[in-house]
């Protein structure tokens, strides 16, 4: 059984409108969901031995904020294929990692996070910026993870419900 904790980069600002959408930092309020999203991490004992993250800037400040927060002392691989990556895009990378890792965190971005929720879980849920899904996987290997793969949605936790944002 694999564990996998898919989140949505927190709040990005919109104030400069000639920076590239790759380019856009977090907002005031993604700076304050980010930690309280990682605390939740330390506090439900889920902190990943891997970080895979995309890497445009607001989901890279994720991260960092995120790893403050909840003590993670591993590596992070920021992928440029996890930005408005698709479903696919997702599962490649994961299917690459050594089955050593049981437990992953993924920050990425919508459309493609939910529908790569949808298809392991079988369920439709929104997930807001900052928002993170924990599913459990029914593999014992990375490589056996596929969109078949029906993994458990165990819980959803989005910042208005945590922190009331």
């Amino acid at each position: 059984m694999k564990t996998l904790l898919l989140m949505r980069h927190a709040k990005s600002s919109w104030k400069e409108p000639k920076l590239k959408d790759r380019e856009r930092p977090l907002n005031k309020r993604g700076r304050k969901t980010a930690p309280r999203m990682g605390e939740l991490i330390k506090e439900k004992e889920l902190i990943p031995q891997l970080i895979c993250s995309s890497s445009a800037v607001r989901a890279r400040q994720t991260a960092e904020i995120v790893i403050a927060a909840c003590g993670y002392t591993g590596d992070v691989k920021y992928l440029d294929s996890f930005y408005m990556g698709e479903p696919d895009d997702y599962l490649k990378q994961l299917r690459k990692l050594p089955d050593s890792i049981e437990r992953v965190l993924v920050i990425g971005h919508n459309p493609g996070l939910e529908a790569l929720m949808q298809i392991l879980s079988g369920k439709v849920v929104a997930l807001p910026t900052a928002a993170i899904a924990y599913l459990s996987l029914p593999i014992d290997s990375w490589k056996n993870l596929y969109d078949d793969s029906k993994s458990e949605l165990n819980e959803v936790w989005r910042p208005k419900e945590i922190i009331g944002d």
